[in-house]
């Protein structure tokens, strides 16, 4: 398929320092908003670190110990029962009065008291074969716990666990309660940058020139406005915080690992270098395909809505398995892009899952039997197993991660693009606005030249070409020629929709290039050939949106246009619902609300665009009547194709070309038994031949 406008622009970079810069300055007011979201981040990722330590305290502290800290009786009493340390103070705080800290062994045979060592480590060097031990050059007494002493040291123990495990509980509480308020908070912060970006959009957007909207296709423009800002949310609640938490959980994890047992550390990250290799590969590849299937997905969507909108034209023509054709060859295309998408992700994560297994196989193999032979505690080994899974984790949710990102940034990029866009009509520096007060509505064309292209190369370019006339205060100007002559582009003109290239135009002498666009358009009341109706009911189509105008006011201009009769007998009357475009109306019904529109405004200049065209008999008459009383006193520019309408007409224009032939009024122009006389009898005698 040849490219055409709805093809999607290729972005090439994944990340983009710049862009980033200026999605922040949308972000600067929820700045506070998302530090107490990071913040509250910064704990759960704690928690997160501290779940597998308190599984390793519990393990090795009090369900299947090594050693254990007590403090024994001064006298030491064969019997006596043993002061044991709470949770907290285990390994701090001084032995209590009349006590000595002393060291419980766990052995095959029974439970051992080391009286007056503190150890708090396991040693291979501690032993019980004889009733004294030598450790670090000091000499200590060996004394084997009674059943009692061993029956109050399990009952702590277990006491110990609930204590822990409560302890435990309420942290991941709090843990939830602060993890529900990072995510509250920061799809607070999120959805907040994106409605002031949507709205910022949408307010640039209303801003363009016409031009712009030429070049532009719709579907392009709503899909910035909606899709590319979902894309941007998710940058910000899936991937630039939680991407924090992540580099905090890896670098938390790995100073955690370290600190418990650098060895096993080692042995748990030796296959990192295939991690960097994979996702080294998988990032170019991933970056290759996720582009070509976002280019291949525009293509979709712009022949979908395109097709869709034309289904009428397709079926009248019977053109529907052309059409399916070649939507067909544009869906394979885009299939052929999402399966090698699909195979470039299926390799990255299995590759992913193969590197943690391998880490996790190894730790088993050299951590076990360092357990077995009481090198390592086994709760060490249990929360090096948790730890391995959570450094793990993060890193296999990269794919998912870096095609948010390449898709958000690809998003970003097309809509600050779209906000780079400049108007190309734009305000003077030195801005004049005229009072509607005391405005004449006086137009002037003084030799105006205008082409659609910006940088005309012939005059073949040019779609004006030299022309020139005066509309005076209240007068009524009609435009006529052939399709392409013109008429409608020195409307377009007139409201200063385009500049023109050379040449003046003037309203009450002064040039619109002077004036505010806003003030210049406000004084020109216009009814096009197609009407557009938004959804809503009648009133709202006739007021569009401004308050002040009442209902009584809209009823009068309603009847002052023939549009009443019709109105009444509405179910519900000016509150009737308008569906899309204004579907369920007919073309005069619609044509007549848009007079209603028009004038409910008061415009000192009105602009008829082949307002009666579309238009049966019954109503054209309706309309010509609204015309004949709402012209006076207004300046009227009328663009006909209908010479019978234009008949009352001050001054008609004949164009041919983009040049004025002829000028006159209707009597006038028939007495030159020119173009104007050619083309009324030609519309006279096909009016004869149709009776």
């Amino acid at each position: 398929m040849a490219d055409t406008i709805h093809n999607e622009q290729e972005i090439e970079k994944s990340f983009d320092a710049h862009i980033m810069r200026r999605l922040f300055k949308f972000a600067k007011p929820q700045a506070f908003v998302l530090f107490i979201s990071i913040l509250l981040m910064l704990f759960v990722t704690a928690m997160d670190l501290a779940i597998p330590y308190f599984t390793k305290i519990a393990i090795d502290d009090y369900i299947s110990p090594s050693i254990q800290r007590v403090y024994v009786t001064a006298e030491g009493a064969d019997d006596a029962p043993l002061v044991l340390p709470t949770l907290f103070n285990r390994y701090f705080g001084d032995a209590p009065d009349g006590t000595v800290t002393s060291t419980v062994l766990y052995k095959d045979d029974g439970l051992y008291v080391v009286k007056g060592l503190d150890v708090t480590d396991l040693s291979s060097a501690l032993n019980t074969e004889t009733e004294v031990l030598t450790y670090e050059g000091e000499t200590y007494t060996v004394e084997k716990l009674t059943t009692s002493q061993v029956s109050q040291i399990k009952s702590h123990n277990k006491s110990q666990v609930l204590i822990l495990m409560i302890q435990l509980l309420v942290l991941l509480a709090i843990s939830l309660a602060f993890g529900y308020a990072h995510t509250y908070l920061l799809n607070y912060a999120s959805q907040n940058v994106i409605y002031a970006m949507r709205d910022s959009l949408f307010r640039h957007i209303q801003d363009m020139s016409l031009d712009f909207f030429d070049k532009n296709p719709v579907g392009r423009l709503v899909t910035r406005v909606s899709n590319d800002m979902e894309n941007i949310n998710e940058l910000f609640t899936n991937v630039l915080v939680t991407s924090v938490k992540d580099f905090l959980l890896l670098f938390g994890t790995v100073v955690v690992m370290t600190l418990i047992n650098w060895k096993l550390t080692l042995i748990c990250f030796v296959t990192m270098p295939l991690v960097i290799l994979s996702a080294s590969i998988f990032r170019r590849k991933a970056r290759s395909v996720q582009r070509d299937v976002k280019v291949k997905l525009a293509r979709i969507n712009a022949t979908l809505a395109e097709n869709i909108n034309g289904m009428k034209i397709i079926q009248i023509f019977n053109k529907e398995k052309s059409i399916y054709n070649d939507f067909d060859h544009i869906n394979e295309d885009f299939l052929k892009s999402s399966l090698e998408e699909t195979h470039v992700y299926a390799v990255f994560r299995p590759t992913m899952n193969l590197a943690y297994s391998l880490s996790l196989s190894l730790l088993l193999w050299f951590g076990g039997g360092d357990a077995i032979r009481n090198v390592v505690e086994l709760g060490v080994l249990v929360a090096f197993i948790s730890y391995t899974q959570q450094f793990f984790r993060p890193i296999m949710d990269l794919s998912e991660k870096f095609n948010i990102l390449q898709s958000s940034m690809a998003s970003a990029e097309r809509i600050f693009m779209l906000f780079d866009e400049t108007p190309s009509v734009n305000n003077a520096p030195a801005v004049q606005s005229l009072d509607p007060h005391t405005f004449r509505g006086e137009i002037a064309f003084e030799d105006v030249w205008f082409s659609y292209n910006k940088k005309p190369v012939d005059i073949e370019d040019y779609v004006l070409k030299g022309v020139s006339f005066v509309a005076k205060p209240g007068e009524a100007i009609a435009l006529v020629g052939a399709t392409g002559s013109g008429k409608t582009t020195i409307i377009s003109l007139l409201n200063r929709f385009y500049d023109i290239q050379k040449g003046r135009i003037t309203v009450d002498g002064v040039d619109i290039r002077d004036l505010d666009i806003s003030n210049l358009r406000t004084l020109i009341g216009i009814v096009l050939q197609d009407v557009f109706l938004f959804s809503g009911d009648i009133s709202t189509n006739i007021r569009l949106y401004n308050q002040d105008i009442t209902d009584a006011h809209i009823k009068e201009i309603a009847k002052y246009v023939n549009a009443d009769h019709f109105i009444a007998n509405l179910p519900e009357g000016y509150h009737e619902p308008v569906v899309e475009r204004g579907a369920t109306l007919s073309s005069g019904q619609r044509q007549l609300l848009s007079f209603a529109r028009a004038l409910v405004f008061d415009p000192k200049i009105l602009i008829l665009d082949e307002a009666t065209s579309n238009i049966d008999t019954e109503t054209e008459l309706l309309i010509q009547d609204a015309i004949n009383k709402i012209i006076t006193g207004r300046t009227t520019l009328i663009v006909a194709h209908r010479l019978s309408t234009i008949q009352h007409a001050d001054k008609i224009l004949v164009m041919s070309k983009g040049e004025i032939k002829e000028m006159g009024n209707h009597q006038e122009l028939l007495s030159k038994k020119g173009m104007y006389y050619d083309l009324y009898t030609l519309q006279y005698s096909e009016t004869e031949r149709s009776i």
